[in-house]
């Protein structure tokens, strides 16, 4: 089997750039794994975290079609802590799982590169799987102006700010191998991704290893 993919996760406050900075690296011929996706993939209809969704959370947030109401479930739960951590508990485990499944494919089909997208990167337990993780940022002025231009009213944007906790970054710090800053225009976060990945990926390619 060939050698294991070199894995960066990718990890940041909401509205900072992480998909723009994953779809940068994919562009750049990496594999991306987006834990978001995953998420939604593990709580579609039919798969198995949903009887729990709905046993903890109640029938309400789900449509009569049996599909989740996600921006109900949001609503709830970023205005709860112990809800919010009833929901990872559920949801969690089973993206775990997903993007494991995934990290295996991307090996046995000779990827050189994958990215994993996680807001939970830390908290979840992929970091340490990662050669290097990179936090991505912007200023706040940035963050509120993009979520805003996602349709999301003031308030959703303070309540999903502060769901995640003023100190996010602070906390993540300790754990990033390097740190990307978003601020500004695309080309601007372009440069600065694919120097971050040449520098990365400089001592492989010149046969010191890890």
């Amino acid at each position: 089997m060939s050698a294991r993919p070199f894995l960066i996760g990718l990890t940041g406050p909401i509205g900072c750039g992480k998909s723009t900075v994953a779809a940068v690296l994919g562009q750049l011929g990496a594999t991306v794994i987006d834990a978001d996706t995953v998420a939604r993939e593990v709580t579609a209809p039919g798969e198995a975290t949903l009887p729990a969704i709905r046993a903890r959370f109640g029938d309400a947030i789900f449509r009569p079609d049996g599909s989740l109401d996600r921006t109900g479930l949001a609503r709830l739960v970023f205005d709860d802590a112990a809800a919010l951590a009833d929901l990872e508990a559920i949801v969690h485990p089973e993206v775990r799982r997903q993007v494991e499944a995934a990290l295996e494919g991307a090996h046995a089909a000779g990827d050189l590169v994958v990215v994993v997208e996680a807001i939970k990167l830390v908290e979840g337990g992929l970091a340490e799987r990662c050669d290097e993780v990179w936090l991505v940022e912007c200023s706040e002025s940035e963050q509120r102006s993009r979520l805003a231009s996602r349709g999301m009213a003031e308030d959703d944007v303070v309540r999903r700010i502060d769901a995640q906790g003023a100190d996010l970054l602070e906390r993540l710090g300790p754990h990033a191998t390097r740190r990307i800053d978003t601020s500004g225009d695309l080309e601007n976060t372009r440069a600065r991704v694919e120097d971050a990945l040449a520098d990365a990926l400089a001592p492989l390619l010149l046969g010191e290893g890890r």
